[in-house]
């Protein structure tokens, strides 16, 4: 099976290894290749380029043929069906709401038994819901805790998930993003969480600076704990109302991220504030799937409009399906 790989001198190849497995980006399923001279690392996925300048200096990205791992059982053959859950860091987090409480224990036990990784089950008991959008938990087996490291793109996020909202679906998301930011561009994360938008741009090197926002003290908390955790230097970190912060930013922001879906609207006169002229708002929304956009864009073309300021759309895309017959959507709008 020809797959793209990290070749590397093979005294150089543990050190790689060990850094491809903690940016979860080796492929666990296929054997590690070799030669005389070098070891052939399989990816995957594209790395980064922040990844890769992570990696040893002799490090080339090749391809090479590699045979499958022998498999090991999966829950499935255990079980005789794939139990749906949510890999947040060694959190197995369940997603059939349900569940038993004997149906989850099992299902908890094989996702231990068959993953080396998971330390942790959860269950949740209530959807997301309140202005930090959080959930009530049940540990179900394993490690008694919510407080995880998930890695993902080469970043290390610390959060409790029952005190601050985290979502690793998102991830192919915040890569998406990267994509639009230029070098020296500023960035306003205005709801940012423990930081998985922020970080990410900031570690990229692009920005010249990122401004995160976030209401929830426990968030900014792990937020701060994660700037230091991935040494990223261009972040200003800023507990408050992303309505009162907008006030000290107005005009400043190349690019500002809306990730609020349930909410965003809300904060559309702000994001305009913030935007200087030609900058482009990240606006993030849930949509029934009759309307995926229009209403949407109809609401920021207000906000501009009160503002006395003019929008150019210039991408509208389904991130994801939420529920049935509902989508959350992203819209990029340049505000003129």
């Amino acid at each position: 099976m020809e797959r793209q790989c990290i070749k590397i001198p093979k005294k150089k190849g543990e050190p790689a290894r060990r850094i491809l497995l903690d940016f979860e980006i080796l492929d666990i399923s296929l054997k590690i290749g070799s030669d005389e001279s070098f070891l052939y690392l399989p990816l995957s996925r594209e790395l980064l380029l922040h990844e890769l300048t992570e990696l040893p200096a002799e490090a080339k990205l090749a391809e090479f043929n590699f045979e499958p791992q022998k498999n090991k059982p999966t829950p499935e053959d255990i079980l005789g069906f794939s139990p749906a859950y949510e890999l947040i860091g060694d959190v197995a987090l369940l997603e059939d709401s349900d569940l038993d409480s004997q149906k989850a224990l099992r299902i908890a036990y094989v996702l231990l038994q068959t993953h080396s990784n998971i330390k942790t089950v959860l269950r949740p008991l209530t959807p997301v819901i309140g202005e930090f959008r959080l959930r009530d938990f049940e540990v179900v087996a394993g490690e008694p805790r919510t407080e995880t490291v998930h890695r993902e793109y080469g970043c290390r996020y610390k959060v409790d998930l029952a005190k601050a909202y985290f979502t690793p679906r998102l991830s192919t998301e915040r890569s998406r993003i990267l994509s639009w930011i230029k070098e020296g561009d500023v960035v306003v994360d205005m709801f940012a969480g423990v930081g998985p938008y922020s970080i990410l741009l900031a570690k990229s090197k692009k920005p010249s600076k990122v401004v995160a926002i976030d209401k929830n003290p426990v968030a900014v908390h792990y937020l701060i704990e994660n700037i230091t955790f991935n040494s990223a230097k261009n972040i200003e970190a800023i507990e408050g109302d992303a309505r009162e912060e907008a006030k000290k930013f107005a005009g400043t922001a190349d690019h500002v991220i809306m990730n609020l879906p349930h909410n965003a609207y809300e904060f559309l006169d702000s994001a305009v504030l913030l935007t200087k002229p030609g900058g482009i708002i990240h606006y993030y929304g849930m949509t029934p799937e009759d309307d995926l956009f229009e209403s949407s864009i109809k609401l920021i073309r207000e906000a501009a409009e009160k503002a006395g300021r003019q929008v150019e759309v210039l991408e509208e895309r389904v991130v994801r399906s939420y529920a049935p017959h509902q989508y959350n959507i992203c819209i990029e709008i340049r505000i003129i």
